[in-house]
């Protein structure tokens, strides 16, 4: 069994892997709303230049994106990163570019009569995209959104390999200086694993609820008219 120090130290660890998820996850929704956005636009150069993200992005390997993040992109730009900084920019470029197609397909998923009834009130298109379309794309969009998020937190141990001292690296080396037993090691870091993707999941069938509730509240509110 391990002792409270030992648990100590992989909990630091998880600390570190729920860190870069969370911030991964954060940077990698605003490059996936806006990649979901300009997808869609009507400037061809635009819609083109976004296509060639999500699909170079998509097509890379995460690990191999953090190689690259940790030991190329520093040399390419002339700048020191961190193994941190490295390990949030390739996870949330390779988040944004899978976002991307979720964000797309949820906003083309809304009738097109909201837009119309949008242009009909005379809302401009910031505002119909913020007060009608997005609103009603979250519900569409949150459900496999919610696994993507499961899949990058998965893959935030890949920042193990360049040295940062997450979870895994952290059960890594204990295993390596035979602190305790492989098996109870492991088996603690798997259920700790388990317990940040659950806290994932329920934060995002949180967020299913309030923003369904609230379009459900719309549709009764305009069947009542």
């Amino acid at each position: 069994m391990l002792t409270g120090e030992q648990y100590r130290l992989l909990l630091e660890g998880a600390w570190v892997t729920v860190q870069v998820s969370a911030l991964s996850i954060l940077i990698g929704t605003v490059i996936a709303l806006i990649g979901g956005i300009s997808i869609l636009a009507r400037s061809r150069l635009l819609r083109t230049f976004t296509r060639v993200y999500v699909e170079l992005f998509r097509g890379v390997a995460a690990a191999i994106l953090l190689f690259w993040a940790a030991f190329s992109l520093p040399l390419l730009l002339g700048v020191t990163l961190t193994v941190w900084q490295a390990g949030i920019i390739a996870l949330s470029i390779n988040m944004g570019a899978y976002g991307t197609e979720v964000v797309r397909g949820a906003i083309q998923s809304i009738p097109p009569g909201q837009t119309e009834a949008a242009i009909a009130v005379n809302l401009t298109n910031a505002q119909r995209l913020r007060h009608v379309i997005i609103p009603q794309a979250l519900v569409t969009m949150l459900p496999p959104y919610g696994n993507l998020s499961i899949e990058v937190m998965k893959a935030s141990a890949l920042v193990s390999t360049v040295g940062l001292t997450d979870l895994l690296r952290r059960a890594q080396s204990m295993r390596t200086n035979r602190v305790a037993d492989s098996i109870d090691i492991f088996l603690a870091t798997l259920v700790m694993y388990f317990v940040i993707a659950q806290a994932i999941r329920l934060v995002v069938t949180l967020l299913e609820r309030r923003y369904g509730r609230g379009l459900d509240i719309g549709r009764m509110s305009r069947l009542a008219k």
